[in-house]
């Protein structure tokens, strides 16, 4: 059964990356977007991460334009994160989260979290949490806001 790690993507600045990298830390990954009524998130996420960072948590954002609301190339996404919400966490290039060309890593997160919420993303800035083991622990609508999700990465964290 495959695991975070078994994952790669590419960052903001054009680099491969192997998700390995994260292997035994707690992760939110997050599908996020620039210009979105939830955009405000990120002062949220990047608080999370300051945080919780030196206890083995992080925060992985993947930009998505399939709702049509991220900037247009990943010079100025990663510009308007850091310049707004001094984002520190490592930011992705941009992907496609639902459909036939979804990022790998979001056709698995959301197999491993259909319940509730169903399978297809359905708005920017839905969160999964994914534990130390590499599975995904809970996935969380878009209008769930970062401190919400605080209880869980302790939980996850200790376990």
């Amino acid at each position: 059964m495959p695991t975070l790690s078994d994952f790669s993507a590419q960052s903001l600045n054009g680099e491969d990356q192997d998700l390995s990298q994260y292997a035994g830390q707690v992760v939110l990954v997050v599908n996020t977007a620039s210009k979105c009524g939830l955009t405000p998130q990120f002062e949220g996420l990047e608080a999370l991460y300051g945080q919780f960072k030196d206890d083995g948590f992080i925060v992985l954002g993947f930009p998505s334009n399939q709702f049509k609301q991220e900037l247009s190339d990943a010079q100025e996404i990663g510009e308007f994160c850091q310049r707004n919400y001094g984002v520190s966490f490592p930011m992705f290039a941009t992907i496609d989260v639902n459909g036939r060309k979804a990022h790998p890593v979001f056709q698995w997160l959301r197999s491993e979290s259909g319940g509730a919420l169903g399978s297809a993303i359905k708005w920017n800035f839905t969160k999964f949490l994914v534990g130390r083991d590499g599975h995904v622990i809970e996935r969380y609508a878009p209008t769930v806001e970062p401190p919400e999700i605080a209880e869980a990465i302790r939980a996850a964290l200790a376990a």
